[in-house]
């Protein structure tokens, strides 16, 4: 019983830091590829992503973007995020451009009450390759 009690205070302690989204929000957010494995050195291919997503509901997202290589075809992206904690996510995506699929997940990290850190990891079906991402994000709440 004392178990029950230390866990039902813990979560209502930490539910006042929570910050999380709500349906109809609107996460608008960037980053850049850490590393993929076939990059040669170390930001050879600067990938970067701008990205928008409508909330829905409140565990699952929308959202469109575009992908960006210096040096090859830059990309549209269509997907959906869907949030299985208020901060673990995963994620799906179609990049129109470069004609491939990634499938992933992250992890984001509130550093104020609409900021948060995001870090990624995507496979790409087609390319068969790994990505590690990071960025951050910005919450537009709903009024």
């Amino acid at each position: 019983m004392n178990k029950n009690r230390f866990l039902v205070i813990f979560i209502l302690l930490a539910s006042f830091t929570l910050h999380a989204q709500s349906s109809t929000d609107i996460l608008v957010g960037g980053g850049f590829d850490l590393i993929k494995t076939d990059n040669n050195q170390l930001f050879d291919k600067a990938q970067i992503g701008l990205e928008a997503h409508y909330f829905v509901v409140r565990n699952f997202a929308a959202g469109a973007g575009f992908e960006i290589w210096p040096q090859q075809k830059s990309s549209f992206m269509m997907g959906m995020r869907w949030y299985a904690l208020d901060h673990v996510f995963v994620r799906a995506r179609g990049l129109i451009g470069a004609n491939d699929v990634s499938i992933g997940g992250g992890w984001a990290k509130p550093i104020k009450e609409n900021w948060r850190f995001e870090a990624m990891g995507d496979f790409y079906v087609a390319d068969t390759e790994f990505a590690i991402r990071v960025g951050v994000s910005y919450i537009i709440k709903k009024k």
